[in-house]
């Protein structure tokens, strides 16, 4: 009788995190030092196994296991180049948000008083999260998928026809787990941040208005790269959004803000605010001062 994965539902919000546990919730302050005690854990590990003596250079460690996976065959279409981008900032606290192969974000979650911790602490949360990333139980497996599935219609009171309707939510859903079976929950919310952004820049609204089944979105997008085609796309809806209702980007830049600041503190992973941020920005820049 096979085991049920002892991982967590998977989060669609964009707003889940590895080190975010059901029960009772705990104040900011200790949920800080649990966090801070993890990735100090799992860094010790690190370094004791792969240097053999005191600390490890975590920059330097994470770019080093990212190769180490693409010589292990694993499919990196953008190479294995982990990528760093430091806010401006002409004093602290510093922060550096950090990219990973494949697409997934993280950010400084210390207060850091100069770049260069900054940058340390975005790779130390990144290295736990791809080392934790490669246990068996963050894979998706069939077990995995009847435990999801059954917490989603617990959720959303869906009914056993839904799940097996491709065109309902909960069969969308299913139709997704299903296409990632054996994909780690990191490459699975790489593939959701894309779905996460057509959702909220509203390319699903009029995809439905158009008639399009909910089975043939996700089968297309589920191929497609958030890329920066993609990206300009959403800028330029945003763009005609503001001049029908001026200060609409404005607005949502504040919320993703926001987004971004809870989850970088919490340490959890932050693609999807970011992207939001991103594309929201580049339609700024094309619009001039708002």
């Amino acid at each position: 009788m096979s085991q049920k994965p002892k991982g967590p539902p998977v989060d669609m919000t964009g707003r889940g995190g590895i080190l975010q546990s059901p029960g009772l919730p705990m104040s900011d302050q200790k949920a800080k030092a649990v966090l801070k005690e993890a990735v100090d854990a799992v860094v010790n590990s690190f370094a004791k196994h792969t240097q053999g003596y005191g600390r490890v250079n975590v920059v330097e460690a994470l770019q080093e296991f990212w190769q180490m996976k693409a010589a292990r065959g694993a499919d990196l279409k953008n190479g294995s180049l982990v990528v760093y981008e430091s806010v401006p900032s002409s004093s602290p606290p510093y922060v550096c948000f950090v990219t990973l192969p494949g697409g997934s974000c993280f950010a400084t979650f210390q207060n850091c008083t100069t770049k260069a911790e900054a940058r340390r602490s975005a790779a130390k949360i990144a290295l736990m999260n791809s080392v934790f990333n490669e246990h068996p139980s963050r894979k998706i497996t069939h077990d995995f998928i009847r435990s999801a599935i059954n917490d989603a219609k617990k959720s959303f009171q869906g009914s056993p026809e839904d799940e097996k309707d491709p065109n309902t939510s909960l069969g969308a859903f299913r139709f997704m787990l299903e296409a990632n079976v054996n994909k780690s929950m990191l490459e699975f919310q790489e593939l959701m941040t894309v779905f996460q952004l057509l959702h909220w820049n509203g390319s699903l609204k009029a995809m439905r208005e158009r008639d399009c089944s909910r089975q043939e979105v996700v089968a297309h997008y589920s191929h497609r790269a958030l890329d920066d085609d993609m990206r300009s796309q959403m800028a330029l809806d945003w763009i005609s959004r503001e001049q029908e209702a001026a200060g609409i980007i404005s607005r949502e830049l504040h919320l993703a803000d926001e987004e971004i600041e809870g989850a970088r503190l919490a340490g959890r992973e932050l693609r999807f605010p970011k992207e939001k941020k991103d594309i929201l920005m580049l339609a700024c820049s094309q619009l001039g001062p708002l």
